[in-house]
């Protein structure tokens, strides 16, 4: 008998409020909603920018992992 694989968890999804408060302060991105035009849906980032954006968003998931143990 071939042994089964574990079952893997799909990853929790992070609040769009958060998403969207990381985007606007690190980023000044206004929306992550998507509009259908090149000019508003792609931007240019600093890679300083990209990178506190990041480390935000690593912040945020820490922070979330760390009150899903406490409770």
């Amino acid at each position: 008998m071939t042994p089964r694989k574990p079952r893997t968890a799909k990853p929790a999804r992070a609040p769009e409020a958060t998403l969207e408060r990381i985007a606007s302060e690190a980023l000044n991105i206004d929306t992550l909603k998507t509009r259908n035009s090149d000019s508003l849906d792609f931007h240019d980032v600093a890679v300083w920018r990209l990178k506190e954006a990041l480390e935000a968003a690593y912040q945020a998931g820490l922070s979330a992992a760390s009150n899903t143990h406490s409770k």
